[in-house]
């Protein structure tokens, strides 16, 4: 969670110097460049039409709609601000799984959920006319971002029980590659790649290895040895490293009602977190 925190405000410091569009392209191209020794055709054609279909919608959805969603959102916003949105996406997981997979929720992740939108709604009513680090469009652009990497996490439930999580990543990356190269293309030919200072290519390569690799990989081991409501305790962690991020590298000051919103999320994610290991509203895999 310290990865994915630090990686919303890592994001918002490189599409200040490269365009969203190129960004996203090269996050597929660093993470293809060390999956792909995974994507053998003798181990994909095994794989069935309805799992290349749930790949695909995982694809669009978790990678390709999250990807463009996360860096327009945080150009437009503050780290600070991104960083509680993001953290509501254990709720928004409860809240999809009641609408698509009909599991009804129970009291507590009734309260999780309705805390995680006070929080959001806290964001950008207290922000609404503030000029400033923060917009309306960039957290509602976030807000899409946790909408798609929810319904990553309901398309992935059933899929992990036929598939190799780290497969999974592979083939979902490599889908996410094909979309992304008509946008990211189009960058290529009028950016200056001259103009851009070396830490933030440094940035660039990190963030590809930490949001696609990195975090995927600790996540998964981690959730193995731990209970499901710690690990929903976890996700808490979130929002203040995103939080300390913009703070320490992007001079960003978190206001009244940064302190309130975060407070509901937080809240809400330590009672959904109070329930057993039964409970379906933690996402298994997480990447920003």
């Amino acid at each position: 969670m310290l990865l994915v925190g630090s990686n919303v405000g890592i994001g918002k410091s490189i599409v200040a110097s490269v365009p969203v569009a190129l960004f996203a392209l090269l996050r597929f191209v660093i993470a293809l460049a060390v999956l792909w020794p995974l994507l053998r055709w003798s181990k994909m054609k095994r794989v069935a039409r309805g799992e290349w279909v749930n790949l695909f919608l995982q694809a669009f959805f978790g990678t390709f709609g999250f990807t463009l969603l996360m860096l327009n959102g945080v150009a437009r916003t503050s780290a600070v601000a991104a960083g509680v949105i993001t953290s509501t996406i254990p709720a928004v997981v409860a809240l999809f799984a009641w609408i698509f997979l009909k599991e009804k929720p129970g009291g507590r992740a009734f309260i999780s959920i309705g805390l995680a939108i006070a929080g959001v709604l806290v964001i950008n009513v207290a922000q609404a006319g503030d000029a400033g680090a923060s917009s309306l469009p960039g957290n509602l652009m976030v807000l899409g971002a946790v909408c798609c990497e929810s319904l990553y996490v309901i398309l992935s439930r059933r899929l992990t029980q036929t598939l190799p999580a780290i497969d999974i990543c592979a083939y979902t990356h490599a889908i996410g590659l094909l979309l992304m190269l008509p946008i990211g293309a189009t960058s290529l030919a009028h950016f200056d790649w001259t103009g851009v200072a070396w830490d933030t290519w440094a940035l660039v390569l990190w963030y590809g290895l930490s949001a696609s690799i990195f975090s995927f990989w600790l996540w998964m081991k981690g959730i193995r040895h731990v209970d499901g409501s710690l690990a929903g305790v976890f996700c808490a962690v979130l929002p203040v490293a995103a939080a300390l991020y913009g703070i320490a590298f992007l001079d960003e000051r978190p206001t009244l009602a940064h302190g309130v919103a975060l407070a509901c999320v937080v809240t809400g994610i330590a009672l959904a977190s109070l329930k057993t290991r039964a409970a379906g509203s933690v996402p298994r895999e997480t990447r920003v």
